[in-house]
């Protein structure tokens, strides 16, 4: 029993990693204006996220390398070896620095709701927290400390979603029905929550972290307990949010809960958001550092242990990335979305990579390459998170020229049938890959 339980409790790093400020603010946001419409996307989103967690985590169990190393052997030679390893990382990292600066705001303003504390005191001991996290020899300690505060933040949003008395019947309906509504910022808002939930730099620490002597069935029991409680907390966090009346803002959400529910209600949720942000701070700066390391580390491993110049100057960038926008004085709920939004952009290629990697007989071997359901759940994620990054990318070029309209009704099944072709491709060289010997 005590060694399942550690086996969750290390696997929540996961959880941590995805349950930050942006799935608080993106969540509440969609339940403040869409009230349950939107809890579908956070069951497909927690669905995937296990699906690919999964297929990195056997990865680097079968094959002793994580997903940037698995990669970076797939495009060994060729001119497109560098070109895709710099924009993968670009990518990564800067998603990750765009996600940092969503941790630090997100948890200044949940300090805010606890003590209120200048940000020059708050931001710095934030920092300071993450240094001393990132800086530990062990992955474990790190992850058992992560896994604290991921329970702490199940008992702040859980007791604060049960106590509001939501209607049940609006959740089941919203969490099995599939809709987008037809409204601005509605599919900024879906790419949003899926974006925040299955992160791509994730991707990088899951493969990253995973123990190679573990078994399949006991990452699978692990990582399937850690990753569901994750999606069952973001959840909560948006039926938290669809009692909200009018704009929403983090201040409009704890007058309606200390309006509710009294004033204590307002320190659970900013404790609940301070835990996520915190949580978060620590392990979108070593997810970055550990896809750095995956996808140029091979030839020169020293250069990237957790100890060199190398690792530590992602992890430090990226976290001073954060700490600057937090002391910036920027309003957090615009950069956190935004982030989300990019993050959700960005999935749709790296799961490509991921899918092609699991079905090449040479990095994996011929004897543990992915199973058929195993692929066509993958490549539903490809397709679906194409038509979302499709439509979205054409509201931002619609928006930016008003008199060229993509988002009409004629426009929706040319995404389709794009998304389609692409994962008609990709299907085709998953089939070579595992026709290799």
């Amino acid at each position: 029993m005590k060694k399942r339980l550690l086996n969750i409790l290390f696997w929540s790093v996961i959880s941590a990693a995805f349950i930050g400020p942006g799935t608080i603010t993106t969540a509440s946001k969609s339940g403040a204006l869409f009230g349950f419409d939107l809890l579908w996307a956070l069951v497909f989103s927690t669905l995937a996220c296990l699906i690919l967690q999964e297929a990195v985590a056997r990865l680097a169990i079968h094959s002793g390398t994580n997903l940037g190393e698995g990669i970076s052997s797939y495009f060994r030679e060729g001119s497109s070896r560098l070109i895709i390893l710099v924009l993968i990382v670009g990518a990564i990292i800067l998603g990750s620095a765009a996600y940092e600066a969503g941790n630090i705001l997100g948890a200044v303003a949940g300090f805010g709701f606890v003590a209120d504390l200048s940000v020059w005191i708050t931001v710095p001991f934030i920092g300071v927290i993450a240094v001393i996290a990132l800086t530990q020899p062990s992955v474990q300690r790190v992850a058992n400390f992560l896994g604290i505060i991921v329970a702490v933040m199940g008992v702040s949003f859980f007791t604060t979603a049960i106590m509001l008395k939501p209607s049940i019947t609006g959740i089941l309906r919203g969490s099995m029905i599939p809709s987008i509504p037809d409204s601005a910022g509605s599919g900024i808002l879906i790419l949003g929550l899926i974006g925040t939930t299955v992160v791509p730099y994730n991707l990088f620490l899951g493969s990253g972290i995973a123990k190679k002597k573990q078994s399949i069935r006991e990452m699978r029991f692990g990582l399937s307990i850690a990753v569901v409680f994750g999606g069952l907390i973001s959840m909560s966090v948006l039926i938290v949010g669809t009692f909200v009346s009018g704009d929403f803002s983090y201040e409009a959400l704890i007058s309606t809960l200390r309006s509710k529910l009294g004033f204590w209600s307002g320190m659970m949720f900013g404790t609940g958001m301070l835990a996520a942000g915190l949580s978060s701070a620590i392990t979108a700066p070593f997810a970055s550092a550990i896809t750095a390391r995956g996808l140029f580390g091979n030839r020169n491993p020293e250069k990237w242990n957790s100890g060199s110049v190398n690792f530590r100057m992602v992890w430090g960038l990226v976290l001073l990335t954060g700490i600057i926008f937090g002391i910036s004085g920027l309003k957090p709920v615009p950069v956190i979305i935004i982030a989300q939004a990019l993050n959700g952009l960005i999935l749709p290629f790296i799961t490509i990579f991921l899918l092609i990697v699991v079905n090449d007989p040479k990095i994996i071997g011929s004897g543990n390459l992915n199973g058929k359901i195993s692929n066509t759940l993958m490549l539903i994620v490809v397709w679906v998170t194409l038509i979302l990054g499709m439509t979205n990318i054409a509201k931002a070029v619609s928006g930016v020229f008003p008199g060229l309209n993509l988002t009409g009704k004629m426009f929706t099944p040319v995404y389709l049938i794009l998304s389609l072709i692409i994962g008609l491709y990709v299907l085709v060289l998953v089939m070579r890959n595992r026709a290799k010997k």
